[in-house]
């Protein structure tokens, strides 16, 4: 007859814990040689900086710069003629079915255009422009806690001068350092799911993305907008349109429009004419925003895949990887404002990529997890973002009206 053995808790405790120590082991190893690194586990505190290290150097790498930098000098160069003779080329811009046209590039699919003659009249618009954000594209953390003064003291300067012009309204004291409430409106569909529309449209600000059309949608987007941030190809958009007609929420509405390549500049400057409404992000903010999303980015890839980090690139196109609009915006609304709620951010099975239209895929360019994980830190524990911490902005309360935040 065979005796069953027991064995003593005690030795079950023991074996549970080996077994930890044992996975911690082989964890370890993996992310060292996630990140290039060798050898055995010589201390979890040690691997942490190891690895902080190595995600804070990549993530501060932008394989796009060089071409950026060198447009830049091209558009700021000697060659953009300030008038065209039909069927004269002049250095690397020439007559084309009727537009002046210019590829800084071989590769380039696109060409910069300028339509004639009426347009030519904007270029020194447009070097001034792009000369002053090429001056400041760097990395200065800092900026965030000049965000009121870029962008909330040109528009309230510019409300108050027309308050004056009009002769309306009792004078006005000195505006407020940064706005008390305000609304980030996403386009997720998961909007839908929700009647938040007059709680959206009680913040002091409101801001909406990339022209989301409110007309059949009130109940749940609310009606009210303050501010209209738009990324650089609604803005190219807007610029072939008669008089630059970028104001779906009407000609007050102020426009903060992100802008990703030099020659996206000739639109600013030729909505710049008739819009003084429109300003462009200030190039050390977008480099704050590049480096953060591209930091949570490769740590979700390293974690998830446990493929060297040098594979990042390929995984996610890194020429073509970049923040959302919506990243960008929740970001402005964190050094503007005193409390942030967003909306319409996240996703759900059943439930559209975007609220007004039929898109249901997520663009491969973003990394929609990654900016995820940031709102969850922004939430819970804003001190340990990357880079974000070394500005020492305070940053504000955020309430993100989503189940997983």
């Amino acid at each position: 007859m065979k005796r069953s053995i027991r064995v003593p808790f005690s030795a079950l405790l023991l074996l549970m814990v080996a077994m930890c120590a044992l996975l911690s082991f082989r964890v370890a190893v993996v992310v060292r040689g996630v990140i290039g690194g060798g050898g055995d586990a010589a201390g979890a505190a040690e691997d942490a900086d190891v690895i902080s290290a190595a995600l804070l150097r990549l993530s501060a790498a932008d394989p796009g710069e060089a071409t950026l930098r060198k447009d830049a000098e091209f558009l700021l160069g000697g060659d953009i003629p300030q008038a065209v003779r039909p069927g004269r080329i002049d250095g690397t811009w020439r007559l084309e079915f009727g537009h002046l046209e210019a590829r800084p590039r071989p590769d380039m699919r696109a060409p910069i255009r300028l339509l004639l003659p009426k347009d030519y009249g904007i270029i020194p618009v447009f070097r001034r422009a792009l000369r002053d954000w090429y001056s400041r594209l760097l990395f200065e953390p800092e900026v965030m806690s000049e965000l009121p003064d870029l962008v909330k003291l040109p528009i309230d300067s510019h409300h108050h001068a027309r308050l004056r012009s009009n002769g309306s309204g009792e004078p006005l004291g000195p505006p407020r350092r940064r706005y008390g409430t305000c609304a980030v409106v996403g386009n997720s569909g998961i909007l839908l799911q929700s009647a938040h529309g007059e709680l959206i449209d009680s913040h002091d600000l409101v801001i909406r993305l990339n022209n989301a059309r409110i007309a059949g949608f009130r109940r749940h987007v609310g009606s009210r907008t303050s501010l209209s941030f738009i990324n650089s190809n609604i803005l190219h958009q807007c610029a072939r349109r008669e008089g630059c007609f970028c104001h779906p929420y009407g000609a007050d509405v102020p426009i903060v429009a992100y802008t990703c390549q030099a020659a996206h500049f000739l639109d600013y400057a030729l909505c710049n004419a008739s819009d003084p409404l429109l300003l462009v992000t200030d190039p050390r903010f977008d480099v704050l925003c590049a480096r953060i999303v591209k930091y949570y980015s490769l740590k979700d890839f390293a974690e998830t895949t446990g493929r060297p980090l040098d594979q990042w690139g390929t995984a996610h196109d890194e020429q073509m990887f970049h923040y959302s609009s919506g990243f960008q915006a929740v970001m402005l609304a964190v050094g503007l404002c005193e409390e942030v709620s967003v909306f319409g951010f996240g996703k759900s099975t059943s439930a559209k990529h975007h609220y007004h239209t039929n898109q249901r895929a997520e663009l491969d360019l973003h990394d929609y997890e990654a900016e995820y994980a940031v709102y969850r830190d922004l939430v819970r524990r804003p001190h340990a973002i990357p880079f974000l911490n070394e500005s020492g902005f305070p940053v504000p309360r955020l309430v993100f009206y989503h189940p997983d935040y």
